[in-house]
């Protein structure tokens, strides 16, 4: 069985209404979460943290969807070839 694993991150958004942040370099990586209860509970500290900040966003990545056992090759495989 595989692993599920969560990245949570954020970071200031130029536009509150659309996901396009401010400044990449600035991105705050929380960390990689075994669980999505792990996950959700530090999106939650962090998005509570900053609630003062309307531009600022966390977010939950489901890391595990990004690679399908499956198939020959993932996507991000493809992408050294």
């Amino acid at each position: 069985m595989s692993q599920r694993l969560h990245l949570v991150f954020g970071g200031e958004l130029k536009d509150p209404s659309n996901n396009v942040f401010r400044n990449v370099n600035d991105i705050h990586m929380v960390g990689i979460f075994a669980d999505y209860n792990s996950a959700y509970n530090a999106w939650k500290a962090e998005a509570q943290r900053t609630v003062d900040n309307a531009h600022m966003r966390y977010f939950i990545a489901h890391l595990h969807r990004l690679r399908d056992e499956a198939a020959e090759a993932s996507s991000t495989e493809e992408l050294g070839n």
